[in-house]
């Protein structure tokens, strides 16, 4: 197949015979201004032809024949351009520059050509309306630098080049605001994303005012760039942009033309590869050779100006007052300066003159640890002694050793670990006296040389020393900074407060906005590393040239860090003796050892105590944990074992936690920002706590130079490691990303206080009223936790309750959620509430849980079974009894037996009617007898008494009545004869003996 390159060589000939057989009607020959020479596409071969391209088609006749071109891999050096006619490498004019095989973009009026900037729409909103929002978000350019967009719009900036070989791609950037996502990543002419480690995909943090580089190499081929921002702004407060500038590509095959200086630079000598910026007071236009002074005498320029600007007028914003040094009788005095470089006329109409100086005062004494040395100048004390600056160093009593560390709160000079900066946002450094100024009592920012200056201030501590007591302590604070402030401003001016620990990246700890009052903030330092502290102060956050706002300004009356490793003393602190009596040196304590201040030997803290950081020697530096909590065994923490209990009458409830895991998750929302972009709130939770059980949340775009098990364990910088945190995800999906992205990871607690039925603990309430009403069998048990770390908005720090409640229909993890009145898991900000629903939050099981049940009795046996009380409450502990098989009396033998004894006693019944029955007949005979025997014998009138007369024989009585009381037998006989309608009382006759009457 034929190449391309063939193919554009016979077009081209083919045209210029067409022409010479038509005839040129009058046109004229071809001269070297009406073409220009181009490279056709590389074979397969490496090789390529040089062609003429007419300026204007048809204009004239005779454009040169094409000749074989330079290898495709051809290119120049720095300095030198390919001069096509000839085909060999010329050096660049003067007033010009090449890279040779690259390409600079230095120059940013306008978007340079083959630049674009796409906003991308935001799908994951609920509102369709919300898309078109973003059409205003773009790359901005600002003269020397472009600027990106300041929402969390996804705005991607462009650019595709072809390149011959392999080469590299650099550039310049600030990337001062993490609220901001930042990333930079490669793809080829099919869209496809080139292999690109995490680390160079997403760019650090970047100190407020200075430019870092960033360098990648590239493959040949088409190579399509991309700048990418976003983020997630859930507040008011406004972010800070990210900017770019000075994009370099190598690689390209070659460079047929020179660059022009852009103006306010130049380049004097032929061969250029670079171009120099103007010095002060001068000026240059595009493509300059040289500088063109301004007239100082009315004007001035800064460096690397394009036009000259008049002086104006001078005012109270062109100068400052510094305080002199201490002279040798102690005394100093107020002096105003000129700020440099100075630029406005003294001797013009309106313009005012500096103040005079100031009366001479005495000298604010040195600061503590540091004495004056009859020079003027305050000194450090030796070491080993102390001073608390008014008096002279003096060395530390026995069993004392002396504190290290800083305490500034007289600001006479600026102190020699400190340094003072000015930061201009596009590419000049301010003068460094205009960072920060020393005003006595305070520090404040100076003017700078525009509203948009970062004037910065900076303190390094190489490392931090514990207190020799304490030195063999894990210790979970190693030195901490305290610093008070206030800043007074009429526009949008901010105090950014950062760290950069080892070198690595510079984290905002904290920032304010607008005026503040004075006020006291502490930052906690848990490494023990070398770390920078910077305050950074801008007036304002739009680009500016001026200085409108110059009396916006920051102050700071006091600094002061603990523990520095290169500190001075400004007292001494009691120490731990050995027990050695002739010994009088300071000794560690072992972990969990507090100072007795009678003996100045190390005691253990009681059982269930945790040592208070720093604490003053005494038992008081012990505290006791909190309800159903213990410490460590070096007392340093106190934390849950997961097991709780609670006694309410005479049950006791027993809970085993541990069932509900060592660490929870909740990915809560989604939730949307004001133009719609989603995202979600991951909160880790280690209910426990116990020592590498602690939940780790961590930022994956901030630093990706760890890895991914570094992260895992916490040992990013980024990463906190707590009890309880939070980080903010974005979905990969409908914000161009590939992945999803943690960001902003906040400590909620660090502090277990511990675990009760209560709804309050130290001043922290749980609100039951938020979630569903509970069983009144099992109560919820609230976790209680708090953080120490103050925020701008939480000034006793955050705090945390986690209620567990049993639900025996969950699972062992069960369900962590938020309350739906707080769906971000707080309604005020500061206190966090979260419900933990789970058949593992139920008490352990014991014998009151289950009952007995027995069976039908079966062959003289009979089961007996144990089931759970329903509803079941309860999980683990105790288990149900084995089935029981017992031997019984069946209920056939009782049926038998109550048979028999109910005809038995049928049976003795009618024995017994029987037998009285005829009892009573023979009775009943028996007195008849007797009635008629009486009627016989009597029929004489009737006598006064029946009884015997005297004198009668008894014994020729015939008949013998005899009448007793009756019996129980007789008493039977009588009932069963009452059926007769008879009432009488029983009467034995004995007709044997005489018929004589005898009553008894």
């Amino acid at each position: 197949m034929r190449s391309s390159s063939w193919f554009v060589v016979r077009c081209a000939l083919i045209l210029c015979k067409l022409r010479l057989i038509g005839g040129a009607e009058g046109q004229r020959r071809c001269t070297e201004t009406d073409y220009y020479y181009e490279y056709t596409e590389c074979d397969s071969t490496g090789s390529r032809w040089r062609v003429a391209i007419p300026q204007s088609p048809g204009a004239c006749t005779g454009l040169p024949e094409p000749v074989r071109g330079t290898e495709c891999t051809f290119s120049c050096k720095a300095g030198e351009f390919l001069e096509m006619s000839a085909q060999e490498c010329t050096p660049c004019a003067a007033g010009s520059y090449s890279l040779g095989s690259g390409i600079r973009f230095d120059q940013w009026d306008t978007m340079p050509a083959g630049f674009s900037s796409l906003a991308t729409s935001l799908e994951n909103s609920p509102h369709s309306n919300l898309r078109v929002s973003c059409n205003s978000s773009s790359w901005v350019p600002q003269g020397n630098y472009l600027e990106s967009n300041r929402d969390e719009c996804t705005v991607s900036l462009i650019y595709a080049v072809h390149l011959k070989k392999q080469g590299s791609v650099s550039f310049e950037y600030q990337y001062p605001d993490n609220n901001l996502l930042f990333e930079f990543f490669i793809q080829n002419d099919q869209c496809q994303e080139m292999d690109q480690a995490a680390d160079t995909k997403w760019l650090k943090l970047s100190n407020h005012g200075e430019w870092a580089t960033h360098t990648l190499n590239l493959k040949s081929g088409t190579n399509i760039l991309y700048w990418r921002t976003g983020g997630v702004l859930m507040g008011t407060k406004v972010v800070k942009p990210v900017l770019l500038k000075n994009v370099q590509i190598e690689g390209v095959a070659y460079t047929s033309e020179c660059f022009p200086c852009k103006p306010g630079t130049f380049s004097r000598a032929p061969g250029s590869s670079a171009c120099e910026p103007c010095p002060r007071d001068t000026h240059s236009g595009h493509g300059a050779s040289s500088c063109t002074p301004c007239n100082t005498t009315t004007q001035y320029a800064a460096e690397g100006s394009a036009v000259c600007k008049a002086r104006p007028p001078c005012s109270k914003k062109d100068h400052f007052q510094i305080h002199t040094a201490c002279d040798h009788e102690g005394k100093t005095r107020v002096i105003y300066k000129w700020i440099e470089p100075k630029i406005c006329l003294e001797d013009i109409s309106g313009a005012q003159t500096l103040p005079p100086s100031g009366e001479r005062e005495p000298c604010p004494p040195c600061n503590p640890g540091f004495y004056n040395n009859d020079t003027a100048t305050c000194s450090p004390c030796p070491p080993g002694t102390y001073s608390d600056g008014m008096k002279p160093c003096q060395p530390c009593p026995a069993g004392t050793e002396p504190t290290l560390g800083y305490e500034y709160k007289w600001w006479n000079v600026i102190p020699s670990n400190m340094k003072t900066s000015c930061f201009n946002v596009g590419n000049s450094k301010c003068d460094s006296m205009n960072g920060w100024e020393v005003a006595g009592d305070h520090i404040q920012s100076g003017s700078g040389s525009s509203d948009d200056d970062y004037l910065i201030l900076n303190i390094h501590i190489p490392g931090f020393k514990l207190p020799t007591s304490v030195s063999s302590h894990s210790a979970t604070e190693f030195g901490r900074i305290t610093f008070e402030f206030e800043t007074l401003c009429t526009a949008d001016c901010e105090l950014y407060f950062m760290m950069d620990v080892n070198r690595k990246s510079t984290t905002v700890v904290e920032s304010w906005e607008k005026t503040k009052t004075r006020q006291t903030y502490t930052h906690i330092m848990t490494r023990n590393a070398s770390v920078s502290y910077t305050w950074a102060f801008q007036r304002s956050n739009q680009p500016s040239d001026a200085r409108l706002h110059i009396n916006d300004v920051a102050r700071i009356y006091s600094i002061t860090v603990s523990n520095a490793v290169d500190g001075v003393s400004s007292s001494c602190r009691v120490c731990a003796l050995s027990t050695q009596p002739s010994s009088s040196a300071c000794v560690p304590c072992p972990p969990g050892h507090y100072i007795d201040t009678l003996t100045s030997q190390c005691i253990e803290c009681p059982r269930n105590n945790y040592l208070i950081p720093h604490a003053t020697p005494g038992s008081d530096a012990c505290k006791v944990c909190g309800p159903a909590s213990r410490s460590d065994k070096d007392h340093r923490f106190c934390y849950s074992d997961c097991h709780f209990s609670h006694t309410e009458g005479n049950n006791t409830l027993t809970f085993d936690f541990s069932l509900l895991g060592s660490v929870g998750s909740l990915m809560n929302g989604p939730s949307f920002t004001s133009k719609g972009t989603k995202y979600f709130h991951l909160f880790n939770i280690s209910l426990c706590g116990a020592q590498g059980k602690m939940a780790v949340c961590t930022d994956n775009v901030t630093d990706l130079s760890i890895s991914e098990s570094q992260r895992e364990k916490g040992d990013s910088p980024t990463a906190v490691k707590t009890f309880i945190c939070q980080s903010t995800i974005i979905p990969a999906s409908g914000r161009g990303f590939h992945t999803a992205l943690s960001s902003q990871s906040i400590n909620l607690a660090d502090t277990f206080l511990g675990a009760t039925v209560n709804d309050n603990l130290e001043g922290i309430r749980a609100r039951p009223e938020l979630y569903p009403k509970m069983s009144k069998k099992v109560p919820d048990v609230n976790f209680y936790y708090r953080s120490f770390e103050t925020t701008s908005s939480c000034e006793s720090g955050r705090s945390a309750v986690v209620t567990l409640r049993c639900n025996p229909d969950m699972s062992t993890k069960g369900e962590l959620s938020v309350p739906s009145q707080c769906p971000a898991g707080t309604c005020d900000g500061c206190t966090f509430h979260f419900f933990w629903e789970s058949s593992g939050a139920c008490p352990t099981c014991t014998e009151r849980d289950y009952h007995q049940i027995e069976g039908v009795c079966k062959g003289g046996h009979q089961d007996v079974v144990y089931v759970w009380t329903e509803p079941k409450l309860c999980m683990g502990g105790v288990t149900l009894p084995e089935k029981k098989t017992l031997p019984c009396e069946g209920m056939e033998f009782w049926v038998r037996l109550g048979a028999g004894m109910g005809a038995f006693t049928a049976v003795l019944l009618c024995s017994l009617t029987c037998y009285f029955w005829k009892k009573n007949k023979r009775l009943e005979y028996k007195y008849s007898r007797l009635v008629m025997s009486a009627n016989r014998e009597c029929e004489m009138p009737v006598a006064d008494s029946c009884a015997v007369m005297e004198g009668e024989n008894e014994g020729d009585m015939e008949d013998e009545v005899v009448y007793t009381k009756p019996s129980l037998l007789r008493k039977l006989k009588a009932i069963a004869s009452k059926g007769n309608g008879d009432n009488y009382e029983n009467v034995q006759l004995n007709l044997s003996q005489s018929k004589a009457l005898v009553w008894s």
